[in-house]
């Protein structure tokens, strides 16, 4: 996964070196997205300011600036700043008109370095320029052919042979008609045509001067619009519906998400799959690929344009800023307890004096007579969103009688395991573009089940492509490694269990209590959080550790998985998450008085089974941190023979939501003890869209 950002102002001056920060901050807020080594491209002089007769021939006389670099975006910036400095280049030039496009990597395909970092170009001169997140998964056919006809590849990519082949569709329609035969558009689509992935795309051409191009296949991508008051450079008062088509004017940006265009507009538009958005002179066109459809046909031709509207984002600037916080992850944390009072407002309806305490998913109701009749529900995720899912397992099995089961989305795929039309298969996704969960997802609604999205991120491809679902509304999270979203997950997932398991009397005493429980859920988190110092003093004495056991079981087996997860994620440490009832079955061998185990005992239906596995780690001199429920150290840790972490009891299956806010800190203490970085850590990025 990368992170793709454009910027194009349009009858407004804007300076090169704004041009150039407002690329910078873009990739910033990109950046959690991919972080090993990034680029930008900018025009060399002002385009606008050639004559329109003459636009062709001047443009081959103005080369695209690429600038691209290894490592992080303040190692981009530097680099950018020193090239400019060694040349003639002014930063102060004003350009009326200026298309700038720039990523951020997570390296796929080919090492971290800059012939691999992207904007990729079609070859010398960069006469289309390409910036790509996503797969192509031909692109070594395409790559041989190309070869055939003459081109040389310099990186190992598979985004190198998108604008090389955007030249040869060129170069072959201008054979017979001349330079001004074919339009930018035709040109991306005959190359959409030839591609097989998952992509989203942003196009920049020389012989197209001041004009961009986005297109998308799975990826994310949205364009955010800024129309401008000419004399005080402000938004107007109104909010127009759609898409400007003027001489206004106005700033356009394409990125990857809303993190990155929210400081400067609110209105957008959310890209579909098939789209192709075209920016030329001041207006927006788009146009529909339907890639089935137009896969074959052969000749360069141009699709109807659709209309579309546009929306406004509901999220402020400070919700992607860190506040008085050090790093995102440490933001993240804290907030839980106003994100989870987020994620249930509106939905617990705790009746008055003669009406039961009841759940209202506004997303589900239409489908909860056929998920209740359902075969069984299967949960599909990846990494902490599977956990999620395995958290509330027990309780969704108990209220509902339905059988559950858990799939990780790539070994379904591997297994092609069996789907059935009497399935409701339940897909949880922070981002909502998880690749193999998204995979998995047209693999279920090709088997004719019924498809259910648990996301946090409003009109993402997997809130699209599901039947019906539920938005966690967590807010944004920046941190690589997910917190609040996980915590709001399991609050949600607990409230779908509710509302799949009705309201009969059998069960209406645990209902309401778990309802209850919900609502105080926020306050017992914010009294975890009161344990920070606590934690940071035992992250101290575990920072030169290389491994770290958890064990837990029944809810908190999650917890294990979850916890464990997290250390490895950013500390760096080896760490692994087991259930405790497999103890005796391999993993007693690595207990000694060095390794540090982790046990999670809080009160519930299985303590007495985890009292056991403490005495036996114990006789076997294991060193021992056991998280337990306020009040019974002396229960789990006799005669102060262990460190105890107390937390607030609450119900059993709300647990996992209090239990795993210390291993996050503790997680995050680490880290920072290590001195690694917290919210970029080593070979991972947030959003996982390609395979």
């Amino acid at each position: 996964m990368c992170g793709i950002f454009a910027y194009l102002n349009y009858n407004v001056h804007r300076e090169r070196r704004y041009i150039l920060e407002v690329l910078f901050n873009g990739l910033r807020r990109l950046e959690y997205r991919g972080y090993d080594s990034s680029g930008i491209c900018i025009d060399s002089s002002d385009l606008a300011s050639v004559p329109v007769d003459q636009s062709i021939i001047h443009s081959k006389s103005f080369r695209p600036l690429v600038f691209r670099q290894e490592g992080n975006i303040e190692k981009l910036v530097k680099s950018v700043y020193e090239e400019v400095a060694a040349t003639d280049l002014n930063l102060e030039e004003l350009f009326p008109i200026h298309a700038g496009i720039a990523h951020t990597r997570w390296a796929t395909h080919g090492e971290p370095a800059p012939r691999n970092s992207h904007p990729q170009s079609s070859g010398p001169g960069n006469e289309f320029l390409v910036i790509h997140n996503g797969i192509v998964t031909n692109y070594e056919v395409l790559k041989e052919t190309l070869v055939r006809h003459g081109f040389t590849f310099e990186s190992e990519t598979d985004t190198e042979v998108i604008p090389k082949l955007a030249k040869f569709v060129f170069d072959k329609a201008n054979e017979v008609g001349g330079d001004e035969s074919v339009t930018f558009s035709q040109v991306v689509i005959e190359v959409m045509r030839h591609l097989e992935g998952a992509y989203a795309l942003i196009f920049k051409s020389r012989h197209y001067p001041n004009e961009l191009i986005a297109c998308k296949r799975g990826s994310p991508l949205i364009l955010g619009v800024r129309e401008l008051n000419e004399q005080s450079n402000s938004e107007p008062l109104y909010d127009p519906k759609f898409l400007p088509n003027n001489d206004d004017p106005k700033e356009l940006f394409f990125s990857s998400d809303a993190n990155a265009v929210v400081e400067h507009t609110k209105k957008v538009l959310v890209i579909e799959d098939g789209e192709v958005v075209h920016i030329k002179d001041g207006g927006v066109t788009i146009l529909r690929f339907d890639h089935g459809k137009d896969k074959h046909s052969g000749s360069l031709t141009r699709p109807a344009s659709v209309q579309r509207a546009l929306s406004v984002l509901d999220m402020e600037v400070e919700q992607i800023n860190k506040g008085n916080y050090e790093h995102y992850m440490q933001k993240e944390i804290h907030e839980q307890p106003e994100s989870l009072r987020t994620t249930m407002r509106g939905r617990l309806i705790r009746g008055g004096s003669c009406k039961a305490k009841s759940v209202l998913l506004g997303g589900l109701k239409d489908h909860l007579k056929t998920i209740r009749r359902s075969r069984r529900i299967v949960f599909i995720g990846c990494g902490t969103s599977y956990n999620a899912a395995l958290a509330v397992r027990p309780i969704l099995e108990e209220l509902s009688g339905v059988p559950v089961t858990m799939e990780v989305a790539s070994d379904l795929l591997d297994r092609q395991g069996p789907i059935y039309r009497e399935d409701t298969a339940v897909f949880v996704s922070q981002s909502g573009e998880t690749a193999d969960t998204l995979h998995a997802l047209h693999y279920a609604r090709e088997n004719g089940a019924l498809c259910v999205g648990i996301t946090n991120t409003v009109g993402s491809a997997i809130s699209r492509n599901t039947h019906c679902g539920v938005h966690i509304n967590a807010g944004c999270e920046i941190g690589v490694a997910s917190t609040k979203a996980y915590t709001s997950q399991i609050a949600v997932m607990a409230m779908l269990a509710l509302a799949i398991g009705g309201d009969t009397i059998s069960n209406q005493a645990r209902r309401e209590a778990i309802i209850d429980g919900l609502v105080d859920l926020p306050n017992k988190v914010r009294e975890v959080l009161k344990l920070d110092e606590e934690i940071k003093d035992l992250a101290k004495l575990l920072m030169a550790e290389q491994s770290l056991l958890v064990f837990g079981r029944g809810y908190n087996y999650a917890t294990a998985l979850e916890g464990a997860l997290k250390v490895k994620e950013v500390a760096l440490m080896h760490s692994e998450g087991i259930i405790a009832g497999e103890m005796k079955h391999g993993p007693l061998a690595l207990v000694d008085e060095n390794l540090p185990i982790v046990v999670i005992a809080t009160h519930d239906a299985c303590f007495s089974k985890q009292q056991s596995v403490i005495q036996q780690l114990h006789a076997r001199k294991g060193r021992l941190i056991v998280m337990c429920s306020k009040g019974e150290a002396s229960l789990v840790c006799p005669g102060g023979s262990c460190r105890a972490i107390e937390v607030p009891q609450v119900e059993d299956c709300l647990q996992p939501v209090v239990n795993i806010v210390p291993l996050q800190l503790l997680a995050y203490h680490l880290t920072v003890l290590r001195g690694y970085n917290v919210d970029q850590p080593r070979n991972l990025a947030k959003s996982v869209t390609t395979q």
